[in-house]
């Protein structure tokens, strides 16, 4: 049979992008109780969902009330859990956090730098979400509010991981 071409898409020897990708999945084998089967799982990042809500000249963030980050403000988020839809993951945050229902209007942004997070690799879904009514911090958020647009890139407020890069970037456009 004919050697597999370098450059095709389905060669995978040692110089390929998809073998550079293999070793660095590192699959791990797991017995399945349950069949005789093996499954293999591989090193995935986490998803997590930030709400980027906007009323007039102000922005919504909550304190966080955890590490990494204890104290600092950040956009309303968090996990999406297995089995759930971003877009509910996100409202569903939404509430948790600031106890306001929200509407979906975009997808804004998306965020997987892997050194992002001190926890591990999370890759980040940001949505423009609109909603009404005053925001209280509820469940891992210290505190919610409505701040200034102009106070909060004026790097005023402590600004949590890399979301003041996603702020400006927003509220930018």
């Amino acid at each position: 049979p004919p050697m597999p071409s370098t450059t095709s898409p389905m060669y995978t020897g040692p110089l390929s992008p998809a073998g550079t990708c293999w070793r660095r999945l590192r699959p791990i084998r797991i017995e399945s109780v349950a069949t005789e089967s093996d499954v293999v799982k591989y090193r995935n990042p986490a998803l997590t969902v930030d709400a980027a809500v906007r009323r007039g000249d102000e922005v919504l963030l909550i304190q966080r009330g955890n590490e990494p980050w204890k104290g600092a403000w950040a956009l309303p988020g968090g996990f999406v859990d297995y089995g759930e839809d971003p877009r509910d993951a996100v409202l569903r945050e939404l509430e948790e956090e600031t106890g306001l229902s929200g509407r979906i209007i975009r997808l804004l942004d998306a965020k997987g730098e892997p050194e992002r997070d001190p926890r591990q690799h999370i890759v980040s879904i940001v949505y423009l979400i609109e909603a009404e009514g005053e925001p209280v911090g509820g469940d891992d958020a210290a505190d919610a509010r409505f701040w200034p647009i102009d106070l909060v890139l004026d790097g005023e407020l402590p600004i949590a991981g890399d979301h003041m890069e996603i702020l400006r970037d927003w509220l930018s456009e």
